[in-house]
């Protein structure tokens, strides 16, 4: 099944992706499975942001780690640009892998310490093309300069750098062969709040320079709002509310959204909201609860909350998966 023709234009689509771990209790334990992902859609324009958001456990990275192909999906489909992401082509996924970059949360650990800034940017460059020495010497100091990094960091090692830095070396790298898509997992959570708007204004610079797609993945609703165009809420590995930023923020309808917003710090105390504190402990996704994922959890919850799992729908331009939202719509005005 091939992506909607309508959607043709579209720089990556994703219909239903799952990813399951098979884990053991014990030595002869049964067999148990872990949903870390468990049927996600979206669609992703160029040039457009889509932020990823939930608590620790909801499959953010998960969802980041299949868009990159660093592990394939256990069910579902991704397309580029129309083509079959999981379609075995070597070629192909050469270019793909191209052209779908990651930056990794951590710039202590996602850089080699045993290498220079010069190894590290140029490291792509010697696997995927086959430029000069000079001219990769030549497109790493360009790259360099677009993050802000100077020309005399080129031959140092990451521990010289600070945080910012270290993050400023992995985007440049991950913007080395050209991609369309970049995927951010949590980019600026690891950084000190007076670098972190450096770092997001830097990433929005970019985007716009070169026309940049980006899958932000964040636990951190301010930051999202800052550069996200359209939001996705997950929850235990399914997404529970999609839209567009504007509208996510202003009217949040999932319970689970609402109390994520409640806790967001607002200096303006018009834009304050009332807080809405969560009972309970995130669920295991080794024994996730019946019906909707989140009903222990939820001040709204009812009887249909217990016995069935809510799918997505459309609710005034908003994808929300909630019977009480349901039950809200279909009540006469």
């Amino acid at each position: 099944m091939k992506p909607e023709h309508d959607k043709s234009h579209l720089l990556m689509q994703a219909i239903d992706l799952k990813k399951h771990y098979p884990v053991k209790k014990g030595l002869f334990g049964q067999q148990q499975l872990v949903k870390a992902l468990d049927g996600v859609s979206f669609d992703l324009e160029r040039g457009k942001t889509l932020a990823v958001v939930g608590e620790s456990g909801c499959g953010k990275s998960t969802l980041g780690r299949l868009l990159t192909m660093i592990e394939t999906p256990t069910e579902g489909q991704l397309f580029y640009q129309g083509q079959d992401l999981l379609q075995p082509d070597p070629q192909a996924e050469k270019l793909r892998r191209q052209k779908i970059q990651i930056v990794f949360q951590n710039p202590y650990g996602s850089l080699n310490p045993r290498k220079k800034v010069s190894q590290i940017l140029e490291e792509p460059l010697v696997i995927n093309t086959r430029l000069t020495r000079a001219e990769r010497r030549e497109k790493a100091l360009e790259m360099m300069a677009k993050v802000g990094l100077k020309t005399e960091h080129y031959d140092r090692y990451p521990h010289m750098f600070s945080g910012g830095q270290r993050q400023r070396i992995a985007i440049a790298r991950g913007l080395m062969l050209d991609p369309d898509v970049l995927i951010a997992d949590e980019p600026v959570s690891a950084l000190d709040v007076s670098v972190r708007a450096q770092v997001l204004n830097l990433m929005m610079d970019l985007q716009q320079e070169l026309g940049l797609s980006y899958i932000f993945i964040s636990h951190d609703l301010s930051v999202v709002e800052h550069i996200a165009d359209e939001v996705m809420v997950m929850y235990l590995g399914r997404c529970v509310e999609k839209g567009s930023k504007e509208a996510i923020f202003a009217n949040p309808r999932h319970p689970y959204t609402q109390a994520l917003l409640s806790a967001t710090p607002r200096l303006n105390p018009d834009e304050r909201r009332e807080r809405i504190k969560l009972t309970g402990e995130l669920p295991s996704p080794l024994n996730p609860p019946p019906g909707c994922a989140f009903n222990a959890r939820c001040r709204r919850r009812f009887g249909t909350c217990v016995q069935l799992q809510p799918k997505l729908k459309n609710v005034d331009g908003q994808q929300i998966a909630c019977f009480a939202v349901e039950q809200d719509e279909s009540r006469p005005s």
